[in-house]
């Protein structure tokens, strides 16, 4: 064989081989839509019934993005403190990019005052890096709110896939449950993302007595839409309000990488090239508009401030800024 049809073959066995990884995740991203879909096509749940109500329920940001104080810190993931009437929830762990010990969620706690011994439950939204503590918990299958240890008192943890805790009780959440008296999962609803692959997230729905349904939502890869219609599907009670976030990276992107605008490319559940729009958040807005939400408050982890500043317009004195260590009470 000659050297130039040698060369020939190494290049084109090199092309072949640069290709193959685009291409796999080309295909596992069509085959993962395809699965999402009959997965929410077949999700068909009974109404849940009377799962009780609590009388007062807060939520404090722990962590996001910003803050209501420079003694607090923010970035780009998320953690809540919920309070309902008797049960106190985390709701998840922050992103702690630089991966300390302690964490910037265990330090903005001390500075609030707030302990692990007051949290009753954790509810883990999605197995996000910036929603299970940072990426080597990721690589480790595990959450946690610090790089190092911390005593969850064998909490009991509700995740949506099988991840897990030492000092905490995992429960995998697999359908629609009750969590406590007026608290419940609306179970995970799947989405394929072309870089994160398989992602399953849950909303947390909780019955404020008098007033109605809050979702509180951790990215919304679902979209608010599907979120919105699974809390259709079983409750009859009206939505009264919407805290958290809802994924819309238009103009910018808080988490920025070698350059790279990270959340306007990861997370959006379509084509890296297809970024999500204006007009996609103006159709979420008029969706939720026509439910007639009393407080909304969407987190800006991971929407740009033209989102914000979209939403605000929409809802006017019913929306609520999400800030670390400003309570929003229902």
């Amino acid at each position: 064989m000659s050297d130039a049809k040698t060369m020939k073959n190494a290049m084109e066995i090199a092309l072949l081989g640069a290709a193959i990884p685009p291409a796999f995740m080309a295909l596992r991203f069509v085959q993962g839509q395809k699965q999402a879909e009959a997965v929410w096509q077949a999700s068909q749940y009974p109404k849940l019934g009377d799962i009780g109500s609590v009388k007062n329920l807060s939520i404090l940001p722990l962590i996001d993005w910003r803050t209501a104080s420079d003694e607090l810190e923010g970035e780009p993931g998320v953690s809540y403190l919920i309070r309902a009437d008797d049960t106190t929830i985390l709701f998840d762990m922050g992103l702690n990019r630089d991966f300390k010990h302690p964490s910037p969620l265990l330090r903005n706690m001390e500075k609030l005052g707030i302990s692990f011994d007051e949290i009753d439950m954790i509810f883990i939204s999605h197995n996000h890096l910036d929603h299970v503590g940072g990426m080597q918990h990721v690589k480790d299958g595990i959450f946690g709110p610090s790089a190092g240890y911390v005593n969850l008192h064998q909490a009991p943890a509700y995740a949506p896939v099988p991840i897990v805790n030492p000092s905490a009780t995992t429960i995998v959440v697999e359908e629609p449950t009750v969590l406590a008296p007026g608290i419940a999962s609306m179970a995970p609803i799947p989405r394929q993302l072309f870089f994160l692959g398989w992602t399953p997230e849950q909303s947390l729905a909780i019955n404020v007595a008098g007033k109605g349904i809050v979702l509180i939502i951790g990215c919304g890869h679902p979209t608010i839409q599907r979120i919105i219609t699974r809390k259709e599907m079983l409750f009859d009670e009206p939505l009264y309000g919407v805290i958290g976030g809802l994924h819309f990276p238009v103009t910018a992107s808080r988490s920025v990488r070698h350059g790279i605008p990270a959340q306007q490319y990861f997370g959006t559940g379509r084509w890296p090239w297809d970024h999500i729009t204006r007009a996609d958040v103006h159709e979420a807005i008029s969706f939720l508009y026509r439910r007639d939400p009393k407080v909304v408050s969407l987190s800006p982890h991971d929407s740009c401030d033209w989102s914000l500043t979209a939403f605000q317009d929409a809802f006017g004195s019913r929306y609520v800024d999400l800030m670390v260590g400003k309570e929003i009470e229902i």
